[in-house]
């Protein structure tokens, strides 16, 4: 440890103290307001990273999965806020960014079910502990049993020229957005815009 002596003063009764490397008297010492130093608010701010989590962000835009693309199986896509899917099916594409400088990012991916349906999954991902991973789904099924989505087709098939297919439930899904647009390149090129 290094120990600093007090200086010697020529008042009597005042004595003068060094706080991080600067001489202050003791009335002033007492007055004064205590300020943190920036290791300390950093060490404060800084947040736990789980070690898997960076692993999975080292490795972008290559997911886990990517080997299955292609592949038959049973599938679980996680939902928050709602009972998760099983279904066996075929993951079609995924797509994560390139870097996630931040330690946040998002991964999509489109399934096809044994049975026809496609289902639609958005995961953001975060290195940190106390972030938890955000996952949306939604389902789209080319010919829906219930009454209402019965009702709700009919009445987009009386609005538009087409009836609604499984692309433009996903562009309803995911957007345009630079990710959405590398995912639809791997879906095919029929997601584009055709004009003359």
């Amino acid at each position: 440890m290094n120990y600093e002596r007090p200086e010697e003063n020529s008042e009597p009764g005042r004595a003068t103290v060094v706080v991080d490397g600067d001489a202050v008297r003791d009335q002033e010492a007492r007055s004064a307001p205590k300020v943190s130093r920036p290791a300390d608010k950093e060490k404060s701010t800084r947040k736990k990273v789980s070690e898997v989590k960076v692993k999975m962000q080292a490795r972008l835009p290559a997911l886990e999965d990517d080997p299955d693309v292609g592949v038959q199986r049973d599938q679980i896509v996680i939902r928050d806020g709602k009972p998760d899917l099983a279904f066996t099916g075929t993951l079609l594409a995924s797509a994560a960014p390139a870097s996630a400088p931040q330690g946040t990012w998002r991964e999509y991916r489109v399934y096809e079910t044994s049975g026809g349906k496609h289902v639609f999954s958005k995961v953001t991902r975060s290195v940190f502990m106390d972030d938890q991973d955000g996952h949306e789904a939604e389902i789209f099924d080319p010919s829906p049993s219930s009454v209402p989505s019965q009702v709700l087709r009919s009445a987009r098939d009386l609005i538009h020229t087409r009836p609604l297919n499984w692309k433009d439930a996903a562009a309803d899904f995911f957007g345009y957005d630079p990710l959405a647009k590398a995912l639809y390149r791997k879906l095919s090129g029929q997601f584009e815009e055709h004009i003359s």
